[in-house]
């Protein structure tokens, strides 16, 4: 039988909200994370320690890693979309404090001609002409720096202040557009918050250990021996929830000029190609085949896991229900039947969050959960 015990108290660390007021993790503000508290929390419960090392194979904006770092521990992260990987580079790595100012001055004094004619659509509606303008004027000065951590760096900074420079604002999954009469100026945004970034720098020096990020798929730990990692911390995407190439669009196309991968994941990690059909217990082979590919991709996530943990190692995963319009698919009892079918030993649900879920705003659905599914080698 697997325990299954409410823990309401760690509620507020499956989420982001946290890590608004914390150095470095509020670089950049990830809705669909969880809290530094959260793996702070795990890796005192685990009992891991220096010379041990922590995954996380969805690794978003490098919450898990940079945690790490703060507290000493060995560290992999692996993320399939370029852009959170090179905020998550950007939150752990090291700087020299005077290059980071010599180059804000740079970026700051910048000055010339842009014309705006080429670019996005996107972009042209989602920010006052002016902004823009220096937007991707700033950003022509980082394309310039030499070294990759500090193009990374203010890269962060860019899309960071221009999410509060502008008239789009995230609305559950979707980008909404509304224009404003007062827009703050990007240039005062930018300066401010370089000037936070890098007092954060100065304010929370990190620890030595042993880290690599890497830009890859969960399923296919390729970069991973057997069995060379004591804990796993981290949290796929939930089921029909959210498509974050669409979600991040706009910081894709400040970034990069596009989306770089679209769509970023099928169900959880690259594009979705095989008809392989999961076998399910009995009381979930009527579930949608959308959900059917979902629990496909989960599974071969969770087998790279368990094959790259040593005996004894643990994982904790945070994982939402699924809502569709009919009923809510239980996705951490799925994920349990799922990790127990591959030789986890044992394995608890916590239930940390609950919320009504309806469709057409009145007809309701049911309680969806949110979890932290634990389970040991």
């Amino acid at each position: 039988m697997t325990k299954i015990v409410e823990r309401l108290d760690l509620g507020e660390y499956a989420t982001f909200k946290p890590n608004k007021d914390l150095p470095r993790h509020r670089w950049f503000y990830f809705k669909e994370g969880f809290s530094r508290h959260l793996v702070d929390y795990m890796i005192r419960r685990f009992k891991i320690g220096g010379g041990d090392t922590v995954l996380d194979p969805f690794m978003g904006v490098g919450t898990t890693p940079l945690t790490c770092r703060e507290l000493g521990i060995n560290t992999v992260g692996v993320e399939v979309s370029p852009l959170f990987k090179m905020v998550a580079e950007a939150k752990i790595s090291d700087y020299d404090i005077d290059r980071l100012r010599e180059v804000s001055s740079e970026i700051m004094s910048r000055r010339g001609r842009v014309d705006l004619s080429g670019q996005h659509p996107l972009l042209i509606k989602a920010f006052p002409r002016h902004n823009l303008y220096d937007i991707i004027l700033y950003r022509e000065a980082i394309e310039e720096i030499p070294e990759a951590r500090y193009r990374n760096f203010f890269y962060t900074a860019l899309v960071s202040a221009a999410n509060k420079a502008g008239y789009a604002f995230k609305d559950g999954s979707r980008v909404k557009i509304v224009p404003k009469k007062h827009v703050p100026p990007f240039k005062e945004m930018f300066r401010r918050t370089v000037k936070t970034m890098i007092s954060d720098v100065e304010n929370l020096p990190l620890k030595d250990v042993e880290y690599s990020l890497y830009q890859g798929d969960a399923r296919r730990l390729t970069m991973l021996g057997d069995e060379e990692i004591d804990a796993v911390i981290t949290s796929p995407p939930y089921l029909n929830k959210i498509e974050y190439t669409t979600l991040y669009e706009i910081e894709y196309l400040l970034v990069y000029g596009d989306t770089r991968v679209n769509p970023i994941r099928s169900y959880i990690g690259l594009t979705f190609s095989r008809e392989d059909v999961l076998e399910l217990p009995r009381e979930y082979e009527d579930l949608p085949p959308g959900a059917r590919a979902y629990f496909a991709d989960l599974r071969q996530a969770v087998e790279e896991m368990y094959r790259v943990l040593r005996r004894n190692g643990r994982a904790a995963i945070v994982i939402g229900q699924g809502i569709y319009p009919d009923r809510i698919i239980p996705s951490d009892r799925i994920l349990v039947e799922i990790a127990r079918g591959i030789g986890f030993r044992e394995a608890e649900i916590w239930i940390v969050n609950k919320r009504i879920a309806t469709r057409s705003r009145t007809i309701k659905i049911g309680v969806a959960e949110e979890s932290i599914v634990i389970l040991r080698k």
